[in-house]
């Protein structure tokens, strides 16, 4: 083995050309897929981070979403398109869940959650208008004061996430309509309505669903993310009851959960005689009492008693979107959730546990796109890397026909050759793997000294954050290099196989 090192060596200084092409390329190809997968390491690290220990928790536990709908904690992502925007559903069997959760063991804290997107408007007039946006020239979403509203349970959620920055003013209070606005929020809202947005001041939050429902708060502090690169979108923070407006989380909304999947309205036992027949119901117009007038009639209680509806648009004090888990072990999340979702398959529970990512489909799956689009780039550079190497190889062993003639003539057999070759390219591929993933290191160590960071929020949130980092590892590197050493071999089969078809005499012949 000794003897093939030192001829393949010495074959690669005397064929320079040859090796320094396929080594550019080779040097090039690992750069460009040890940097790829650094970002993407980078990006998917930096994400799993901030929404685990921030928004997410380790699990999530929620309703089953429909067919054809995926909820997350910022809403319901369906392809049921309707009249109405879908709204997230509460957990109904909610005590349950919550004896289950005390009952497993690895749960460090949990919490509950309710979750709602908002526009924040000004207060001045007391009505909704939303005409300052379509009169500014270049407005973008990063200028509009929208904004996901988010509760926790009082005594367990700012104990679950403790690390958001409050910057100024106070947590709401509870009982009230106080709330807790980022300051990319203000910063929108000021610029939108410019006038600016102070503790104490009164604004109006009209929910982001079809029902139109519009609340007066008032501003109690201001916050910063605890990652300040985080693609997280701007949140506000308020009570749970507050909340559960803007979440349809009414007593009437629980009520209709509850009913079977079909009630018959029908009008069947009714004839239409019943219906339509008798005496005209508006009787002799002529006859009509023009003594009746709009004083006599009591219009507060011409729709009979209505106490019951005003029940029922009550808000649910015990209405909640999630309950959000932190495990003792980051390692056991996965079979906690699979213990989690046993026990509830078992008692016919309509809930179910997810990971992070689940939880936080919206944004996990839009990173995942990149990385597929990027392992899609890759793959096309390595097929045109492959046969750029293929063809020069091809080149390079016709040039050596009579070389490997000779070899053959004097008693090489056809394996010594192979193995030549092999080595040949094996030293080849592990030398400029080298040498690429140290200049993919030196240009990403420059890179991550720059601390480039985006603003823009729906950049901030294809990328998974607004820091441009590279974070390489021991995995990334190996595996370029083993990939890229088999490449090298695999690119050599065709040509090498071919000219040891040819015969040490022809071989000879050609010289």
């Amino acid at each position: 083995m000794k003897e093939i090192i030192k001829l393949a060596l010495r074959n690669l200084k005397e064929h320079k050309s040859k090796t320094i092409i396929i080594g550019c390329f080779l040097i090039l190809g690992v750069a460009i897929v040890v940097a790829g997968n650094s970002f993407l390491e980078s990006i998917n690290r930096g994400l799993e981070k901030d929404f685990r220990a921030n928004y997410t928790g380790d699990i999530a536990i929620g309703t089953v979403p429909e067919k054809g709908a995926i909820n997350d904690i910022f809403g319901v992502n369906s392809t049921n398109f309707g009249g109405e925007i879908p709204q997230l559903p509460e957990i109904v069997e909610l005590d349950r869940v919550n004896e289950i959760v005390a009952g497993t063991k690895g749960i460090e804290s949990a919490t509950k959650l309710i979750s709602a997107q908002v526009i924040m408007v000004e207060a001045s007039n007391g009505e909704v208008d939303l005409s300052v946006i379509t009169q500014k020239d270049d407005v973008s979403l990063d200028d509009i004061p929208i904004s996901m509203l988010f509760s926790g349970e009082d005594d367990t959620y700012w104990k679950t996430f403790p690390d958001i920055h409050l910057v100024e003013g106070t947590f709401p209070e509870k009982g009230t309509s106080d709330i807790l606005v980022d300051e990319r929020v203000k910063k929108a809202y000021e610029s939108l309505y410019e006038t600016p947005l102070e503790i104490g001041t009164p604004v109006l939050l009209a929910g982001a669903n079809s029902k139109g429902i519009v609340r007066e708060a008032k501003v109690c502090g201001f916050i910063k993310p605890a990652n300040e690169y985080s693609a997280m979108f701007q949140c506000i923070y308020c009570n749970p009851a507050f909340a559960r407006s803007f979440a349809d989380l009414t007593y009437a909304n629980s009520f209709a959960q509850e009913l079977p999947d079909t009630v018959d309205l029908s009008l069947s036992s009714m004839s239409e005689e019943d219906l339509f027949g008798g005496d005209d119901i508006f009787g002799d117009i002529d006859e009509f009492d023009s003594s009746v007038t709009a004083a006599s009639v009591d219009f507060d209680n011409i729709l009979g008693d209505v106490s019951l509806r005003d029940e029922l648009n009550k808000t649910d004090d015990g209405a909640w979107h999630y309950v959000l888990i932190k495990v003792e072990n980051k390692s056991k999340t996965e079979s906690i959730i699979s213990s989690l979702n046993d026990q509830f398959k078992k008692e016919g529970l309509n809930v179910y546990a997810m990971n992070w990512k689940t939880a936080a489909w919206s944004y996990s799956q839009t990173v995942a796109g990149i990385g597929i689009v990027f392992n899609t780039l890759i793959i096309i550079l390595a097929v045109v890397v492959f046969i750029i190497i293929m063809n020069t190889m091809i080149v390079s062993v016709i040039e050596r026909t009579s070389e490997i003639g000779t070899m053959r003539a004097i008693g090489a057999e056809k394996g010594f050759v192979r193995k030549l070759f092999f080595t040949e390219s094996l030293i080849l591929t592990l030398i400029t793997s080298v040498i690429g993933v140290i200049i993919s290191l030196i240009i990403m160590l420059i890179f991550n000294k720059q601390n480039i960071v985006i603003t823009n929020s729906i950049v901030k949130m294809i990328l998974g954050g607004g820091l441009i980092h590279f974070t390489p590892t021991v995995a990334i590197i190996i595996s370029t290099i083993i990939i890229t050493s088999l490449l090298g071999i695999i690119s050599n089969l065709y040509p090498i196989n071919s000219a040891l078809k040819i015969t040490p005499l022809k071989a000879l012949s050609k010289e």
